[in-house]
């Protein structure tokens, strides 16, 4: 195989096998690619992996079968299971998907491409392609600010400097926009970095992690090929968004504590020192009331007619979205130094639990 789709899955058997679905109807000669796919948790919930995998298998043709492979993994994250899948690939070119994504029919052959290209340089490289927000029939104006604002991911700002030439196709965009929601790498280069840290929280981190350890070991530029196109099928309310913000707070304890020099080159300080606790609980608790404040506002942009503002098109449409989301990150600070000090809150009494013992 020239390259291997490595899939972790856990609880969407509809859209994993969607994503599947579409994998099997890619331009890429058949023969030249496999797919993975890790059924995270698969191994302690038979019931789970079962559904899963039927509805996996009925997406994929019957005739290619020994090109799908399906692995019941222990529930321990998505980096543990790419780690579980990595050991199976053949793949020269590995391409990480998520369970939620709809492969355009050229993906994997515009990645193949990159990679090649990369590799002719003699400058392996992490290739990062489009992830386009899949648009809701009851769309909303939240929807659209997660889709054309930098809210969850940074393709705005990145197809802007491509269109206004700011940043060409070499262009190295730095540890930070390596998504493992549609990304790919020289299967070489994962396993001699050791494969993706897993974390003692499991959401977030391990993949600026790798790209950051890559960049140190090996000088690997982080490239953007917008013709790799994966659509995101995943909605998100403001609910979501803000219990999001708090998970990565939580998260980025432990990944501080385990990838120090990655932590400080991504939030530029020591996110575990005590003057960094005793900022974040002062802040807390001063603008605990002008969060609330936000909040409500926040919450209601999910009730609001996508045409409340001029469409991404008018010369005002994009920067009044850009502002309308630049006010509530007050609020999502906030819920990010909330999750932070829970988790230094765990990590305390767990050391202290440990000291006892001893």
């Amino acid at each position: 195989m020239e390259l291997s789709v490595v899939i972790p899955t856990f609880g969407r058997p509809q859209q994993v096998a969607a994503c599947v679905r579409r994998l099997a109807q890619q331009s890429l000669d058949p023969s030249r690619y496999e797919v993975l796919v890790g059924i995270d948790g698969g191994a302690e919930n038979a019931q789970d992996a079962r559904e899963a995998e039927a509805a996996i298998r009925e997406a994929w043709p019957s005739a290619r079968a020994r090109q799908l492979t399906i692995v019941p993994c222990p529930k321990s994250g998505q980096a543990a299971v790419r780690n579980e899948l990595l050991e199976i690939a053949t793949g020269a070119t590995l391409v990480f998907l998520n369970d939620d994504m709809l492969p355009g029919e050229t993906l994997l052959e515009h990645h193949l491409t990159a990679q090649r290209a990369a590799a002719a340089e003699r400058a392996p490289a992490l290739i990062v392609g489009a992830a386009p927000w899949v648009v809701p029939d009851d769309d909303s104006l939240f929807d659209r600010l997660v889709r054309e604002t930098s809210m969850v991911f940074f393709y705005d700002r990145m197809d802007e400097a491509l269109a206004e030439g700011t940043a060409g196709a070499d262009h190295d965009w730095g540890f930070r926009h390596a998504w493992l929601l549609n990304l790919s790498v020289p299967a070489a280069l994962l396993r001699e970095a050791g494969g993706f840290s897993v974390f003692p929280a499991t959401y977030g981190y391990e993949d600026d992690e790798f790209a950051f350890r890559c960049r140190e070991l090996f000088g690997t530029r982080v490239l953007y090929r917008p013709d790799a196109v994966a659509h995101h099928d995943h909605r998100l309310t403001p609910t979501d968004y803000l219990e999001r913000e708090r998970r990565l707070g939580f998260a980025a304890w432990g990944f501080a504590g385990q990838a120090p020099g990655c932590a400080r080159a991504m939030f530029g300080r020591d996110i575990r020192c005590e003057d960094e606790l005793a900022y974040s609980r002062a802040f807390v608790e001063r603008e605990r009331a002008g969060a609330d404040r936000l909040r409500s506002a926040f919450l209601d942009l999910a009730e609001m007619p996508v045409d409340s503002l001029p469409s991404a098109a008018h010369p005002a449409g994009l920067p009044l979205a850009r502002a309308l989301a630049q006010q509530h990150l007050l609020l999502k600070r906030w819920e990010w130094r909330r999750g932070l000090l829970d988790a230094a809150g765990a990590g305390t009494a767990l050391k202290s639990a440990l000291t006892h013992a001893e």
